[in-house]
């Protein structure tokens, strides 16, 4: 029972406090970071691959309505963001979630978490890598220049294109898959295999990896420089692109209906994360309390209303029809005549997707020295290099996790992987804002949620929507095609109960429902494979992190 208990175990804010402090004394981080420096690090990471990239498998599945989705994604992260600056201006250290989970839930929901966030984390860096690529190889060809193609693409869908054209004939083949078969017999061959990799998404993550490594405030310029580029660069497509818009386009405005908006989640809700990766730097941040909320919430405002537009203008310039290709960019200009346009929107996004890269790769080493600092991870993760004030080996293990997958596998795989762990973390975030409400904690809070009580609100919207679903005929069909409507509703009634009880504020409620219900809307494969990572996870935690967890031992949360 003793051990049970033990997994639990949690750390006072004092205590997270002081152990920072011990550690800036000793081997302390620059706190350089401002709110400027701070925002323009959001904007880095969520203007990056989302708009660049998988906006337009978005908008090909939704059609015009993806701007809603934008709008409703927006609102669950606002929520959420509301609740990741409270727990930021309360517990002021590096880590993000897993810190907040340490504080809220115990130990082995912070390991749970922390180890969700290295898949986010990873799997995230792994679909700019290729994205970043993808726009690369672009650009050569603009100039002329034409990188070959075994050299820049994963190995799995060179040959799948190559058997199918040794299957169906050329006839069969899209653009694309001509390009991937061609690439494939083009390779040349070792040992009786083609070799075939991402040659540019490789390069690219040992670079940004070095210079994340020697140093925050090289990094800090080089997003601050890229970003103002890139936010450029979007103004400029959607005042452009208004020109060439065809309201024609816009309709249906949902063709596929709400069913098609909402396949889109993950790969929308996947370009909104990097606000995440704000709360990693607290301890390179000049005032994290008061800053940081900021933050937050200036990035989540400016890069929705910059996805907003940008939607409307794609689907407006062409049909979303036509949208299912990985640079939309530069494509939609292309298909009304303007290669010049085009030519630079190339250009601007290897630079901008090169800024989000960089700072999920600041983001993930930082958490792994969190963990590392509790001693759940193995100790050489949480030493800062003595010279670049940086957590060196876990920067350069950060980047060998992410750019050695990246040679080898596709991007349509990995986008939707990325939002099973991001969500569970956000909804642990919203849960802990309740718990610092009822514990007393939020007291030191300088930065708190605004309060409206929902007593009695989550429990009528709750019959209100049950109710409706049930007489509308649609319950039978609604958990029969997603299963986890059924964990949706529990969760949602199980709410409405604790919320009469405790008087539970009402902003977190809808935070952790508008979360749990995006979750609702993944494949079921994208939840197999995390569970498998989560079972690798706690076979980690079961063998070193519990019992060289610094707080083994004690009986109390210290």
């Amino acid at each position: 029972m003793a051990r049970f208990t033990s997994l639990f175990r949690k750390k006072s804010v004092d205590k997270i406090i002081a152990d920072s402090a011990t550690h800036e004394q000793s081997h302390s981080l620059l706190r350089i970071l401002g709110v400027r420096d701070l925002v323009s690090l959001g904007v880095a990471a969520i203007i990056g691959a989302g708009i660049f990239s998988t906006i337009g498998r978005a908008s090909f599945e939704g059609g015009p309505a993806v701007a809603l989705l934008f709008v409703f994604t927006a609102i669950a992260c606002i929520f959420t963001a509301l609740c990741y600056a409270q727990f930021a201006s309360t517990v002021p250290v590096s880590g993000s979630a897993y810190t907040y989970a340490y504080v809220a839930f115990g130990e082995l929901a912070a390991w749970i978490i922390g180890w969700a966030l290295i898949l986010e984390y990873a799997v995230s860096n792994m679909v700019v890598a290729i994205s970043w690529s993808e726009y690369f190889v672009s650009m050569l060809g603009g100039f002329g220049i034409k990188f070959p193609g075994w050299l820049s693409m994963n190995p799995g869908s060179a040959y799948q294109a190559w058997e199918k054209l040794q299957v169906s004939g050329e006839t069969s083949l899209s653009v694309i898959e001509k390009t991937a078969a061609a690439a494939y017999q083009a390779a040349p061959s070792l040992a009786g295999f083609k070799i075939v990799f991402d040659l540019p998404a490789g390069i690219i993550t040992f670079l940004v990896t070095w210079l994340c490594y020697i140093g925050i405030r090289e990094s800090r310029n080089a997003s601050n420089i890229m970003v103002v580029l890139k936010v450029g660069v979007v103004l400029l497509v959607i005042v452009a692109g208004a020109f060439f818009v065809k309201p024609e386009n816009w309709s249906p405005f949902a063709p596929n209906g709400i069913n098609g908006v909402l396949k889109g989640v993950a790969a929308v809700f996947f370009a909104y994360i990097g606000f995440d990766s704000i709360s990693t730097t607290a301890e390179e941040c000049k005032n994290p309390q008061t800053d940081m909320p900021r933050a937050m919430i200036y990035t989540l405002l400016i890069c929705t209303v910059l996805y907003i537009l940008i939607a409307l203008v794609l689907t407006g310039m062409v049909s979303y029809k036509e949208l299912l290709v990985d640079d939309p960019l530069a494509f939609v200009f292309q298909q009304v005549g303007f290669d010049f346009m085009a030519g630079v929107i190339s250009v601007s996004a290897v630079i901008a997707i090169t800024s989000a890269l960089l700072v999920y790769q600041l983001g993930q080493p930082r958490i792994w020295m969190a963990m590392s600092r509790d001693g759940l991870l193995w100790k050489k993760f949480s030493t800062i290099h003595p010279r670049y004030k940086t957590p060196g080996f876990a920067t350069i293990m950060t980047g060998l996790l992410v750019g050695i997958p990246a040679l080898f596998f596709d991007m349509g795989f990995f986008v939707d992987l990325t939002s099973v762990g991001t969500f569970f973390a956000f909804i642990l975030v919203c849960c802990g804002v309740l718990y610092m409400d009822h514990s007393g904690i939020s007291e030191k809070s300088k930065f708190r949620v605004p309060r409206v009580n929902g007593q009695f609100v989550i429990g009528i919207s709750f019959l209100v929507a049950i109710g409706y679903t049930i007489f509308s005929g649609s319950f039978a069909d609604i958990v029969a095609e997603r299963p986890l409507m059924l964990a949706f509703w529990a969760a949602w009634l199980l709410l409405s109960v604790l919320g009469y009880r405790h008087k539970f504020s009402l902003l977190p409620v809808m935070g952790i429902l508008t979360n749990l219900y995006l979750m609702t809307e993944l494949g079921a494969s994208n939840w197999i494979i995390f569970l498998i990572w989560l079972l690798i996870g706690l076979g980690i935690y079961l063998m070193y992190g519990y019992k060289n967890s610094k707080l083994a031992g004690t009986n109390s949360s210290r």
